[in-house]
């Protein structure tokens, strides 16, 4: 029988700190509620019904065993993000739980760049449809985006931008990617992406790495969303 290669000292205590992170039921409910989304530690503590102070020691022991990590919102430098590095739980989380719906629709400020991005995505590699839209929509799409998107190979279809009020209806899981959206608008409940805008600041690997992040994340989340099939009313 051929002896399996010894796993490595370093990976062996990376997976014990990350163990050992988990082992506590109010951190393992803090990790399955970032499978597919970010969320603020307020959000955290609401959600979790947990004091501030608390939960700010579990993401502390979380993010040292680098399961976690947080950074500020690009509209509000007061308020934090708080992201399940990739990979960090690789093996070790049950699936997380998926829903069906008719669409799922990505919304950002101009609808110019990230929810378009994350749109082209998502029909990379999902059935079901896909739709993106603005609070402020722009005159148009980014053509930096455009420029990303042919590297990456993906297929950009929006003519122009669209706004969140002509595109959102009934049935639609939305996906913020923009702080700006997720703090200032009243949105349907959605899951929400703290994605940096790359037009702030305007190079092509910003872009490229805008892309690199949404396609991470529309990975995790497109195995978990089947297709809600309307049924035709019999005659």
């Amino acid at each position: 029988m051929q002896h399996e290669v010894p796993e490595p000292p370093a990976e062996r205590a990376r997976r014990a700190r990350v163990l050992a992170a988990l082992g506590d039921p109010t951190r393992l409910a803090v990790v399955d509620l970032l499978q597919v989304q970010d969320l603020s530690p307020d959000a955290l503590a609401a959600a979790l019904e947990v004091p501030g102070n608390l939960l700010a020691h579990h993401l502390k022991v979380l993010e040292s065993a680098g399961v976690v990590t947080r950074h500020h919102s690009q509209r509000d430098r007061r308020r934090t993000y708080v992201r399940l590095l990739p990979d960090s739980l690789e093996g070790l989380l049950p699936a997380a739980s998926g829903t069906s719906a008719t669409r799922v629709v990505f919304v950002c400020t101009h609808n110019s760049a990230r929810s378009v991005l994350a749109e082209a995505l998502w029909q990379s590699v999902s059935d079901v449809p896909a739709a993106s839209a603005g609070s402020e929509p722009a005159e148009r799409v980014n053509p930096h985006a455009l420029a990303a998107a042919a590297r990456a190979g993906l297929v950009v279809a929006k003519a122009r931008p669209q706004s969140v009020e002509d595109v959102l209806r009934a049935g639609d899981v939305v996906v913020t990617v923009c702080d700006a959206v997720n703090e200032s608008i009243d949105v349907p409940p959605h899951l929400h992406w703290s994605v940096p805008d790359p037009a702030a600041i305007g190079s092509p690997a910003a872009f490229d790495d805008a892309i690199t992040d949404l396609r991470e994340r529309v990975t995790v989340l497109a195995p978990l969303i089947t297709r809600t099939h309307h049924r035709r009313a019999s005659r």
